[in-house]
């Protein structure tokens, strides 16, 4: 992908040429090869690296068409602010009785 070419407008085009449900079940099938890639690392100790950041990179591609079909990148990003904070506060409080 060129510089000159916009994240967003990918997904746009992606989503208008092949459609919302196919890219929507697509966003499925890409999270289920991630969960299959991280549980034959963790339970079966494989060195599978590579094929978890490849499987992780098609994720965030397809979680990006996912945003852009349904319009929801700005709620995502405050409600994921939030989150943070609250994983934030978990933490501090762990930390702290656990000194």
């Amino acid at each position: 992908m060129t510089k000159d070419i916009n994240e967003e407008q990918l997904y746009q085009r992606t989503i208008k040429v092949w459609g919302k449900e196919p890219q929507m079940l697509q966003v499925i099938e890409e999270m289920a090869e991630l969960a299959k890639e991280i549980l034959k690392n963790v339970n079966r100790k494989k060195d599978n690296i590579s094929e978890i950041i490849e499987e992780a990179a098609d994720v965030e591609i397809m979680l990006g068409q996912l945003k852009c079909c349904y319009h929801i990148a700005d709620q995502i990003a405050a409600y994921k602010a939030e989150k943070l904070k609250t994983i934030e506060q978990r933490l501090n409080e762990w930390e702290k009785e656990h000194q």
